[in-house]
């Protein structure tokens, strides 16, 4: 078979740049992609939010919760449990996939925030903390390791570039953070069904 005269290799190439041209360009929010963007979104803004309206209603949780001298272990608590899910769920990850602990990370959230929604003594909501915590650290990874999968190199970035953005919550001016998570305390009869609402919107 002979090669191809230098005039047929141009015309072969112009071929395959039109085809590519013509071809819609795959993007995070295409077909192929859309439903994953937005659960991974969602699932980092619903965390992102969560950690927010904490740290404006704990000092109304801690009053109620007689509990004002445990008021630091709400959070250590959390982040203390975080990391070591970050841990876990990367060994996870890498031995099974990532679908075991992001399952877990979510159920774990939930039941933090459950537990600490419904808890009558300081002690409880810092137990719900830290399983709450322990959540967060599993998920986290585990969509990383998502994204490295199901995500063509050239898209990774737009994603991370989303998955940064859905981050930002916490970054909102504390005024404006501040006057939302009060009307949402005051719209309930307690800090408890503030929590609770929030639970009912888990994944």
């Amino acid at each position: 078979m002979s090669a191809l005269e230098p005039r047929d290799a141009d015309v072969a190439d112009i071929s395959d740049r039109s085809r590519l041209r013509d071809e819609p360009a795959d993007t995070v929010l295409s077909r192929s992609h859309r439903s994953l963007s937005i659960g991974i979104v969602s699932v980092v803004l619903l965390i992102a939010f969560e950690a927010t309206a904490v740290g404006t209603a704990m000092p109304v949780a801690a009053r109620e919760l007689d509990g004002v001298s445990l008021y630091a272990f709400a959070f250590s608590g959390f982040f203390t449990t975080s990391l070591f899910g970050m841990v876990l769920s990367g060994q996870w990850s890498d031995r099974r996939g990532p679908l075991g602990p992001l399952t877990a990370g979510i159920g774990s959230f939930a039941a933090g925030l459950l537990l600490a929604g419904t808890a009558g003594a300081m002690w409880v909501f810092i137990l719900g903390r830290a399983v709450q915590g322990l959540g967060g650290g599993l998920v986290i990874v585990a969509l990383y390791v998502v994204i490295s999968r199901a995500y063509p190199e050239r898209l990774r970035p737009s994603i991370m570039a989303a998955f940064a953005a859905a981050t930002t919550v916490r970054a909102a001016p504390g005024a404006s953070r501040s006057r939302a998570a009060k009307c949402a305390v005051r719209a309930s009869a307690s800090w408890s069904r503030a929590r609770l609402s929030r639970t009912a919107a888990a994944p």
